[in-house]
């Protein structure tokens, strides 16, 4: 009996040793092993990512759109609870797990990934192509699940096509189908997301399913540019889920794409749901801020006022006062109340900061509204400090941009102001010398005094040691006069980490501002004015003598050079300045304007045909009308300039196929050429170009017509028309035959004028110009008249040129049918 004994012990021992196909496993073992080993490890893992990256999570108001793809409590697996707000985005978080070993190496998807990844090895138990642990369908998502939010969906689309070959019947795969629409989505193949979400749309899918793709499907078809069918999915996706957080977020998105298509009262409704929805302070707040921005300005604005002031004054909103007055400026503005809109900027700008960004969007609208009065230094001031406080990326790049570009526009304008003002006076009588400046005087006493008031107020307010005690001062109500950043008490400048936090505090707060009274606000306008006053050639030295009339009547300049050389440079900075309007703010009506004016100041030949060429070539397609006057002007005064022959026919780049008649007209009027009939030809060809002025023989006839102009004009003529073939059709064959022909003319060697004897007339030595007074003139201008001068030295030199026959005759262009 003990023998048998013996015996049979040592078959179970060898029995349990001996390994097992996966197939022959016990799927009810397997699957309840797997759910309490390592896929609950898995599962634990992923769980803690998603609850660390909500606890970091910060949402971007400033972004064009806030991010949906966030939960409550992410679904793990196939269980689908309540929501938590996550972001989608792969934060390598490489904080242990609890329970787990600390890694360093490997991020917490990672961890999870590869946790899921070993249940699967061990404990899958397939049979006949079929999957039998029904855990693993749990594994095979938490895979999917951790490399989507590594920005792996290429790999994750391998993990659940094994759900889809080996647990096709599973009543769990419509999760996976909606994590492989999520998939194809992050791959930016939102054609394939959009066929995968509508499929299963038409199905009638588990409740917590249907909330999971709504989100899902709406930020998809919002990143494929499909806002209006974005806007129906989020509509859906706010009724069918009942989480607050979700739908406050849902109508914040909702708003946000309303308000980029311009719908603002409909924005409005979803940013009001948002807020009446919102669990969070600080959506909320910015909830009221997107609803002040759309604001149309019809409605009750006075209602609408009390209730955000009332508001700001209420429990913790008061300390987000700076952001409600910023909200109340953009409502005045966009009710017409400049004055208002700009004082309740300022009110905002005098708040604690709660919000840099904010700061640096007061400091850009004030400086708008400087831009709109053309006040530009202001307005690049402005501009430079919300460049400063500003804390999104994508608004500093754009704002640097208009910074640079409203410096150059002010270099043009003060340029002319200055200019204008110095020939004003060279125009007034002695009396009227007198009395403007008698007038200018006045001002600048009454503005001493108050200076001299402001000092002596700033005096009485300071103690025997020169400590500041207002009682808005930095120093009120602090024991310590300076923000503490250690910690630790003791002298403040004696740590230098202490110092440059509070420098760079300071900075962010109030910008660079240089050391004197009153510094919160005095500094900053003086330095404007400063500026201003510098760009108009106005000294800030006091010289004893500035109450005399007399001493400024004897600067105004009388030599005819120097006044030539004001109007000359004042002339080309107006020319300049109208470009940029145009160039750099896509305003092409205050460039026309401004263009015009110069126009009307009769600039020198050079100048105004460049103007008139400006006028035109900005307005010929979007608004004729305006450039009609600029046209006939330009054919009336320059019909021989290549301005003129632009005039007559604009570039066209829609010559795309040929006419018959248009054809016959071309054979015509080149046979009329080879019979010598140049006026006859010219005559055919003006008529064609008439009749069909986008044909695709266009060219080809304009080339013929510049030979019959060589032919009856000359070669002055010629040069001129060849260049507008050039430059109007610089990519066609007849293009590339203008422009050799011109090099072959260009080459030509100059005419040398004889008398009535044969003897060659030698032209005076040209006389030393006079010396000019150097006038500071920006660098844009100096190249522009250097780029002008050179165009007007080229014309001149066609002018000069003895109209002469030419020997080139044209070869015939077979065309092509």
């Amino acid at each position: 009996m003990k023998k048998n004994i013996f015996y049979l012990l040592i078959l179970i021992a060898i029995v349990s040793c001996a390994t097992k196909k996966p197939e022959k496993r016990s799927a009810f073992l397997k699957g309840f092993s797997t759910n309490y080993n390592t896929l609950f490890n898995a599962k634990d893992a992923l769980n803690y990512e998603f609850e660390s990256r909500d606890k970091a999570h910060k949402d971007n108001f400033y972004a064009p759109y806030i991010p949906l793809l966030t939960y409550d409590e992410q679904p793990v697996g196939s269980e689908l609870g309540q929501t938590q707000l996550l972001t989608d985005k792969t934060t390598a978080n490489a904080r242990s797990v609890p329970g787990q070993p600390a890694n360093t190496s490997a991020t917490v998807l990672e961890i999870a990934e590869a946790k899921a990844l070993k249940a699967i090895d061990k404990y899958s138990v397939t049979r006949d192509g079929e999957e039998k642990n029904k855990a693993i369908f749990d594994a095979y998502i938490v895979v999917a699940q951790s490399r989507i939010y590594q920005n792996k969906p290429l790999p994750a689309l391998d993990a659940l096509n094994y759900l889809f070959t080996n647990m096709k019947d599973d009543k769990r795969i419509p999760l996976a189908k909606i994590y492989q629409g999520l998939a194809y989505a992050k791959m930016k193949d939102y054609h394939k997301a959009e066929d995968i979400f509508t499929q299963l749309k038409s199905q009638k899918l588990d409740k917590d399913y249907e909330k999971l793709l709504s989100i899902y499907f709406s930020e998809s078809l919002l990143n494929s540019g499909k806002k209006d069918k974005a806007i129906q999915e989020l509509e859906n996706a706010f009724a069918v889920n009942g989480n607050r957080k979700i739908k406050s977020r849902v109508a914040f998105l909702r708003g946000q794409i309303l308000a980029s298509q311009g719908k603002n009262e409909q924005a409005r409704e979803s940013f009001l749901s948002a807020y009446q929805l919102a669990n969070d302070f600080e959506f909320e707040v910015k909830s009221q801020i997107e609803i002040a921005k759309t604001y149309n300005g019809k409605g009750d604005y006075n209602g609408a006022k009390e209730y955000l002031e009332k508001i700001s004054k209420k429990g913790t909103y008061g300390s987000r006062k700076n952001e409600f007055y910023y909200a109340l400026g953009l409502m005045a503005a966009k009710a017409g109340k400049k004055e208002e809109a700009s004082a309740f900027f300022r009110k905002s700008l005098n708040e604690k900061v709660s919000d840099p960004q904010i700061r640096g969007l007061n400091y850009y609208e004030i400086g708008k509204s400087y831009l709109e009065d053309n006040e530009y230094i202001s307005a690049g001031a402005f501009y430079d400090s919300a460049l400063a406080s500003m804390t999104y990326e994508p608004s500093k790049i754009l704002l640097k941009e208009q910074s640079e570009y409203i410096k150059k526009i002010a270099k043009n304008y003060y340029l002319i102001k200055k200019n204008d003002s110095i020939l004003a006076l060279t125009r007034m009588n002695e009396n009227q010398r007198n009395d403007y400046f008698a007038a200018y005087i006045t001002k600048i006493k009454a503005k001493e005094e108050q200076e001299e008031l402001a000092r002596k107020r700033d005096e009485r307010a300071k103690d025997f040691a020169g400590g500041d005690y207002i009682a808005n001062s930095i120093f009120a109500n602090n024991s310590t006069g300076f923000q503490d950043f250690s910690g630790s008490k003791g002298f403040y400048f004696a740590n230098q980490n202490n110092v440059s936090k509070g420098s760079a505090t300071f900075k962010q707060v109030w910008g660079n501002r240089a050391l004197s009274d009153n510094w919160r606000y005095s500094a900053r306008m003086s330095s404007i004015d400063d500026l201003k006053n510098d760009a108009l050639g106005i000294t800030s030295v006091q010289n004893p003598r500035r109450f005399e009339a007399s001493f400024y009547t004897e600067k105004i300049p009388t030599d005819q050079n120097v006044l030539s050389s004001l109007k000359k440079d004042r002339d080309t900075a107006s020319l300049g300045l109208g470009i940029m309007y145009e160039n750099f703010f896509s305003n092409t009506p205050l460039a026309t304007k401004t263009l015009y004016d110069l126009v009307d100041q009769k600039p020198e030949e050079k100048v105004m045909l460049q103007t008139l060429y400006e006028i035109f070539a900005m307005n010929y397609e979007k608004n004729p009308s305006a450039g009609e006057r600029a046209k006939q002007i330009l054919l009336a005064e320059y019909p021989y300039t290549s301005y003129a022959e632009f005039a007559r026919n604009p570039r066209n780049n829609s010559f795309v196929k040929s006419n018959v008649e248009a054809e016959n007209s071309y054979k015509t009027a080149f046979a009329l050429y080879e019979n010598e009939r140049f006026e006859e030809s010219k005559s055919t060809i003006e008529k064609a170009l008439t009749a069909y002025p986008k044909d695709a023989l266009v060219p080809k006839l304009s080339l013929l017509n510049a030979f019959n102009a060589g032919k009856t004009s000359g070669k002055e003529i010629m040069i001129l028309q060849l260049e507008q073939i050039a430059l109007n059709y610089g990519k066609t064959p007849e293009g590339e035959k203008a422009k050799e022909m011109l090099l072959y003319l260009k080459s030509d060697i100059g005419v040398q004028m004889t008398d009535s004897q044969g003897k060659i007339i030698v032209s005076p030595a040209p006389k030393a110009p006079e010396k000019k007074i150097d006038i500071a003139v920006p660098e844009e201008v100096r190249e522009m008249q250097r780029k002008l001068e050179q165009e007007e030295a080229t014309l001149q030199k066609r002018r000069q040129e003895k109209r002469q026959n030419l020997q080139m005759e044209p070869q015939e262009i077979q065309i092509k049918k």
